[in-house]
């Protein structure tokens, strides 16, 4: 079983950018499709942004061109850049890991939740 820990979150306002950081246990990291996914006010979790094994990134059309994910295998440990930022991307930020990057949408597929890091963005 892989945990998470997620940092990083704060406040800022509106045209900034965080970085947020996800720390993985265990020493199956590397072989874990891993995803960060914001959770607004009243509304349900949906993933952002997705970084396969091999390096492959995708994302949301509403975080395109200014959100980056990486990671760091040797660190066990994912980010995301988040730049450009928009009141509309307060949330909570979780990241989490499956053995398929097509599994990453499915909660059943994935590792017990950790506790978030919140953002808000406002002026």
């Amino acid at each position: 079983q892989v945990q998470f820990v997620e940092s990083g979150g704060g406040w800022v306002q509106p045209g900034g950018s965080l970085r947020l950081s996800c720390a993985a246990s265990g020493n199956i990291f590397e072989f874990y499709a891993m995803g960060w996914y914001s959770q607004a006010p009243g509304k349900q979790r949906e993933l952002v942004a997705q970084i396969t094994t091999d390096n492959n990134t995708n994302y949301a059309d509403s975080v395109k061109g200014r959100f980056t994910i990486s990671r760091d295998n040797a660190k066990n440990a994912v980010y995301l850049q988040m730049n450009s930022l928009k009141p509309e991307d307060t949330a909570v930020y979780y990241c989490n890991g499956a053995l398929s990057a097509g599994l990453l949408q499915y909660d059943k597929y994935l590792e017990e939740w950790g506790q978030g890091t919140p953002v808000t963005v406002s002026s």
